[in-house]
């Protein structure tokens, strides 16, 4: 390989660690479980790549125009990052009450879109990573090489997610409903540390003084 295919390579493993840092496939499992107990197998399985399609289709959104979405509106990333952070802290809240299993019997709500799709997976770190990412890739007089890395990187970190939702759905039989409901409190308080660092970053990029 010459230097630039080095620096190419080099690149989309980048992108690719980056990503599974930041989206977490193993943190989002114990939310991902407590949400499709109810459900069957195979149910739970079909939610598990539904979500990280989801996921998929979110980042390559803000890939491709995020930047352009983003001035449009006139919305900055802060406040991005804000948004997500109270929308999981509701999440959370639910999970820590155990209301979310009550919200969702009887309804037509797809728990894979919102919130495992977003903003969990795809929440506003992994856009703003992804933005990014895109930036550098646009910074070379030849984007192919960098954009083709970064294209596998998403694909290969979706694939990822996808497996280890899939696989995670045999722990259920385990640990049955009173396990679930454990997890599901767990999930909660874990969520909502996500959040309130999520919001704690957007507060300090809106107020960088304090």
């Amino acid at each position: 390989m010459n230097g630039i295919d080095w620096i190419d390579l080099t690149f989309g493993f980048q992108a690719l660690v980056t990503l599974i840092v930041i989206m977490d496939p193993p943190g989002a499992t114990p939310l991902f479980l407590s949400l499709v107990s109810d459900k069957t197998i195979r149910e739970q399985r079909r939610l598990a790549w539904q979500a990280a399609l989801t996921s998929f289709l979110v980042i390559t959104i803000f890939a491709l125009f995020g930047q352009w979405i983003l001035d449009y509106l006139k919305i900055s990333l802060p406040a991005l990052k804000g948004a997500g952070g109270l929308l999981l802290l509701l999440v959370s809240l639910e999970l820590l009450k155990g209301e979310t299993k009550k919200k969702l019997e009887g309804s037509d709500s797809n728990v894979a879109l919102v919130p495992l799709g977003t903003p969990l997976l795809a929440g506003p770190g992994a856009i703003v990573a992804i933005m990014l990412f895109v930036q550098e890739a646009n910074t070379d007089g030849d984007t192919a090489p960098k954009a083709l890395a970064l294209t596998v990187a998403v694909l290969l970190v979706h694939i990822l997610i996808g497996l280890t939702l899939m696989f995670s759905t045999k722990i259920v039989s385990v640990i049955k409903e009173s396990g679930v409901d454990l997890l599901a409190r767990i999930a909660g308080l874990l969520l909502a540390a996500i959040a309130v660092e999520m919001l704690i970053s957007a507060i300090k990029e809106f107020f960088p003084t304090l």
